[in-house]
């Protein structure tokens, strides 16, 4: 059981935004199915386009958190796309009938609620100004922050800085949304809340706003599963193809289609090889190409990289 709020509020009387509620449906939209169509979390969607006064209230906004967070799930995320705001108390969510010294819903809150919940796993992320501020234990050390196990937080900028809208939506959630797309997935597929991170904190530079990831977990979830760039039945041959993994494949003219004596066993292996070094997982010995290493009898060897999944598959684990 996997649920997500998505919150995107255009609408505010004191200052407008245009992305929103696009990254708010963009992303609830990423997150229902895998790439296989298969379904992935149940998505709510709260949003307030323009000409939508006091629709998300601080009000609202409360009730459809703690709706998300108090019940048992598998993984229980929330996405919130609008303005942020701190001041000497707290970080706030920025709701439409903010009033001074009553911004919106305490980041403080959202962290409780979290903590709080009995979801396996709960998942936050914010793009706002001054989303950074969420997971800090105000008025004693804004250094440190308390997570239960369980809990991820990914903040579009630090504590002290904005967020930034960039071609219709803010730039945080649309390197989201790419990684979810299969930007941050791995040779299985899988997209995961810290591969989310390493997606997008590459991907701005020293002078940008800086994303942070605050975690405390034991095991990473799949937030979401992608084509993988090779099938997992090749992958589950690296122990046949190396029996051990330090090891070499010898390779011979016969490996290759083209030849007359070819062998048709060997044609299949040579196959899986070829698509093992496309995703760098094998590369050719004393030869540029695997077709050369072939050609010239000579072999190909298990990367670094290669190796580790040599490991995940002589264990059973793909």
């Amino acid at each position: 059981m996997r649920r997500a709020l998505c919150v995107g509020i255009d609408e505010y009387a004191f200052g407008p935004l245009d992305g929103c509620v696009n990254d708010a449906s963009r992303m609830c939209s990423i997150l229902s199915n895998h790439a296989d169509g298969s379904p992935n979390f149940s998505c709510r969607p709260l949003i307030a386009a323009r000409g939508e006064p006091d629709k998300v209230t601080r009000s609202s906004l409360r009730s459809h958190i703690d709706e998300l967070f108090k019940y048992p799930a598998d993984v229980a995320l929330f996405h919130f796309a609008d303005h942020g705001t701190v001041n000497n108390l707290d970080g706030y969510l920025v709701t439409q009938d903010a009033k001074l010294f009553d911004e919106g819903v305490a980041m403080a809150d959202v962290l409780k609620w979290a903590n709080d919940s009995p979801a396996k796993e709960a998942i936050i992320l914010l793009d706002c100004c001054h989303a950074g501020h969420l997971g800090n234990a105000p008025a004693i050390d804004n250094k440190k922050s308390t997570l239960r196990e369980g809990v991820s937080i990914l903040t579009a900028a630090r504590g002290d800085q904005p967020s930034v809208e960039y071609g219709g939506g803010g730039l945080f959630t649309s390197l989201v949304i790419d990684a979810l797309d299969g930007g941050a997935a791995d040779l299985l597929g899988t997209v995961s809340a810290p591969s989310i991170y390493s997606f997008a904190e590459a991907a701005l530079g020293a002078w940008d706003q800086r994303p942070l990831f605050k975690a405390h977990v034991a095991s990473v979830t799949a937030l979401r599963h992608c084509t993988p760039p090779v099938s997992r039945a090749i992958l589950r041959k690296l122990p046949d193809m190396f029996p051990l993994p330090a090891e070499d494949h010898p390779l011979s003219p016969d490996h290759e289609k083209s030849e007359f004596l070819a062998d048709s066993r060997k044609i299949a292996i040579f196959n899986d090889l070829q698509a093992l070094a496309r995703v760098h997982l094998v590369v050719p010995v004393g030869a540029k190409h695997m077709y050369d290493a072939a050609m010239a009898s000579k072999a190909c060897r298990l990367t670094p990289t290669g190796r580790y999944y040599w490991r995940l598959a002589s264990s059973g684990k793909i």
